[in-house]
C-alpha cells in the first residue's frame, strides 16, 4: 500500500466520483520551500587544531559560498514577481528559473492552511502545493476536520459535491483497510501517519483567473507501532489541480492523480515504527511557496 494508492481521487475531477479517497487534490518551474523565520542553531563540536594553510583554505571557501549566495539572491529582482497567470517570463538576465522571486506569495493563514496567495502563476503553484499537503494529511480521516479543510481549499460551488463523495468514501471498510478503527480513530498504542510532501509544481494551463497545476509529491501512510499489520510505506504520485481565483484567493475546482514519477529505491535501512512515529510527531510541516 502506498500514499498514491490510498489517496487516489481519479475520476473525481469532473463528475465527483472517487475510486479511493486517500489522495490529495489535483514548464519546469519548481516549488521553493519557505522555512520558518529565525536563525538556525548549529551543534557545538570540538574543533581540531588547524594550521594557517587550512585556515586560509577554509576562509576562501566560505568567501566563495557567501558570494554565490549573494549572486543567487539577485534573482529576487526577476520580472516573475509581476508576471500575469497567462504569461511565462524567464525573468531578468542572469536570474535562474528556480531562484526565489523575493515576493512572499502567502500573506496569511486560514487555520493551519496557508492562504492569501498571489494572483499569478506562482501564487497558483503555491496554493496547489499547500492544498496537496492539507488534503493528504491525517486530518482528512476525521469528519469534522475534513469538512474544515474542504471549506478552506475547495471552490464554494464544489464543496458539497466533494463532501458528499468523501463522506461515502471514508467508510468503516476503508478505515479498516488502512488500519484504523471503524469510526476512523487510531487503535490504542499506535500512531496513524498520513503525510504528503510536494517536491515540485508545474503550470500546464493558465488564464487571468484560472490555472491548471501539476504537483509532484511523495508521501507516507500507515500505522506505526509494534505489531502493526499496516506499516508505514512511502509512495510517489502527481496531482493535477484545476484552480480558480475566487474572492481574492485560489480555490481548487477539480483534481486528479496518477502514480509517479518514482525513483529507484535506495539501500537506506528501514527505520523502526517508533523512529517513524517520533519523526512525524517531532518534525513539523512547511508552507510551500514559489
Amino acid at each position: 500500500m502506498s500514499p498514491g494508492d490510498e489517496h487516489d481521487y481519479r475520476g473525481m475531477d469532473q463528475g465527483g466520483r472517487a475510486d479511493d479517497p486517500y489522495s490529495t487534490l489535483g514548464g519546469t518551474r519548481q516549488t521553493r520551500t519557505r522555512l520558518p523565520d529565525g536563525d538556525a542553531g548549529h551543534p557545538h563540536t570540538r574543533r581540531p587544531v588547524r594550521n594557517s594553510r587550512s585556515l586560509v583554505t577554509i576562509t576562501g571557501v566560505v568567501v566563495l559560498l557567501i558570494a554565490a549566495i549573494a549572486f543567487a539572491n539577485r534573482g529576487g529582482t526577476s520580472n516573475d514577481d509581476n508576471a500575469s497567470p497567462g504569461s511565462k517570463s524567464s525573468g531578468s538576465a542572469g536570474s535562474a528559473p528556480t531562484a526565489p522571486t523575493g515576493t512572499k506569495p502567502v500573506q496569511g493563514k486560514n487555520g493551519t492552511i496557508a492562504s492569501g496567495f498571489a494572483h499569478d502563476e506562482q501564487g497558483a503553484q503555491s496554493a496547489a502545493a499547500n492544498y496537496a499537503v492539507a488534503l493528504g494529511s491525517a486530518e482528512m480521516f476525521d469528519k469534522a476536520k475534513r469538512d474544515e479543510i474542504l471549506d478552506t481549499v475547495i471552490a464554494p460551488a464544489s464543496v458539497s459535491r466533494f463532501r458528499d463523495t468523501l463522506d461515502k468514501a471514508y467508510s468503516a471498510g476503508f478505515y479498516k483497510n488502512v488500519g484504523l478503527n471503524e469510526d476512523g480513530s487510531t487503535p490504542e498504542g499506535f500512531t496513524f501517519i498520513s503525510r504528503t510532501a510536494p517536491l515540485g509544481t508545474k503550470v500546464t494551463k493558465a488564464t487571468a483567473d484560472e490555472a491548471t497545476v501539476e504537483v509532484w509529491c511523495t508521501g507516507l501512510i500507515g500505522l506505526a507501532g509494534e505489531g502493526s499489520t499496516k506499516p508505514v510505506t512511502d509512495g510517489w504520485f502527481t496531482i493535477t489541480m484545476e484552480l480558480a481565483w475566487i474572492d481574492g484567493d485560489w480555490k481548487a475546482v477539480t483534481h486528479s492523480q496518477k502514480d509517479g514519477p518514482a525513483p529507484v529505491g535506495g539501500d537506506t535501512r528501514a527505520s523502526s515504527a517508533d523512529e517513524i512515529a517520533d519523526a512525524v510527531n517531532g518534525f513539523g510541516g512547511f508552507t510551500y511557496a514559489r
